[in-house]
């Protein structure tokens, strides 16, 4: 099986033409594990987060966490909390959030799944910038890339072509100076000192 073309991540990403600073993230991390989770839910006042699932927690279409991030995942859900479950949700031990819309649209089913906590105070964590970020972007949650992929295997070729240029893209809008959306859990500051990563990507 491979990932199929989202079409709505295409056209989604021309917004990115009229307004750059969807497209960046707020946190740029190798991988879900370097997220420090207490001091993102302490400092940053995050009271719930989301994540993609494929190549962020999972490789794709597996439905087991990716072995290296399993001390991550546990200090996550301690962090955060778990809900209720079936096959998938029981072997991550969280509730899966189901939507009909690819990202980037869809935003009203996590802030639905999520009330009554406002969208400011949600953190989208994935590894795509055209759907994930600009998801997560559009809909103000704080936003977390996570730079360094799980693996390329069932990605079809546009799939891979759309990564690399994200990747791209976000090396032309830091040597432009351009920044994520403005956000409150942020306090308005880029130093270094509040970022709230264990490791720099």
């Amino acid at each position: 099986m491979v990932q199929s073309l989202n079409v709505s991540g295409i056209l989604n990403a021309f917004r990115v033409l009229w307004n750059p600073s969807l497209a960046m993230p707020h946190v740029i991390v190798k991988d879900m594990s370097c997220i420090n989770y207490a001091k993102l839910k302490k400092q940053c006042d995050i009271q719930a987060i989301a994540f993609d699932k494929d190549n962020c927690l999972t490789a794709p279409y597996v439905s087991t966490i990716h072995s290296p991030f399993k001390d991550a995942w546990k200090e996550c859900k301690e962090t955060f909390g778990r809900d209720r479950a079936q096959q998938l949700e029981s072997s991550l031990g969280v509730a899966v959030l189901r939507h009909k819309e690819k990202k980037p649209d869809g935003g009203h089913y996590l802030s639905n799944f999520v009330k009554p906590i406002p969208p400011e105070k949600v953190a989208f964590v994935g590894d795509r910038i055209f759907t994930d970020v600009l998801f997560g972007n559009r809909n103000g949650n704080l936003t977390i890339w996570t730079s360094q992929i799980i693996t390329e295997e069932g990605d079809n070729k546009p799939a891979l072509l759309l990564r690399r240029m994200e990747h791209h893209l976000i090396n032309i809008l830091q040597k432009f100076s351009i920044k994520a959306p403005s956000h409150p859990a942020l306090n308005g500051t880029v130093d270094d000192s509040f970022i709230i990563t264990k490791e720099k990507n």
